[in-house]
């Protein structure tokens, strides 16, 4: 059993699949710091200061009273809180890969279709003798003997 496991472990998907997985989790955590660290804070910025992480709204209050100035204080105080601000980087985020890998899938898709539009080798060709179709190995035509290696 523990031969049929490494067997399973060690195939070419298997591994390729583990490498994906892995890039594709450094590639979220590198897209999620370019929404919350690059992307928002200029949108925020022409929207009049707004930090799109603090946006929430109270459900209910905690110890403390509302208002809150950030979601921060609003966890602090027990608040509960709808945080659409965070929702709407993950949104951004989500945007960012779903079109990256779009774009990826899209370049993969060109080259494979290039190399299917690749004439393929030929197989036979004419006797410079008779026109007679032959394989292109031939060294001899095999209607009218003549010799092909020239």
């Amino acid at each position: 059993m523990l031969k049929e496991f490494r067997e399973f472990a060690m195939r070419g998907n298997v591994v390729d699949m583990a490498v994906g997985i892995i890039i594709g989790g450094a590639f979220g955590t590198i897209v999620k710091s370019l929404v919350s660290d690059v992307i928002m804070p200029p949108i925020g910025l022409m929207l009049g200061g707004v930090d799109f992480s603090d946006l929430f709204l109270v459900i209910r209050e905690g110890a403390t009273a509302a208002p809150y100035a950030s979601l921060a204080a609003a966890k602090d105080a027990g608040a509960v809180t709808l945080n659409y601000g965070l929702f709407l980087n993950a949104v951004i985020s989500f945007l960012i890969v779903a079109f990256s890998v779009f774009v990826l899938v899209k370049a993969m898709n060109k080259l494979k279709r290039k190399e299917e539009e690749k004439p393929a080798d030929p197989t036979t060709k004419d006797c410079s003798y008779c026109c007679t179709e032959v394989p292109i190995k031939a060294v001899k035509c095999p209607h009218c003997t003549s010799d092909l290696s020239a």
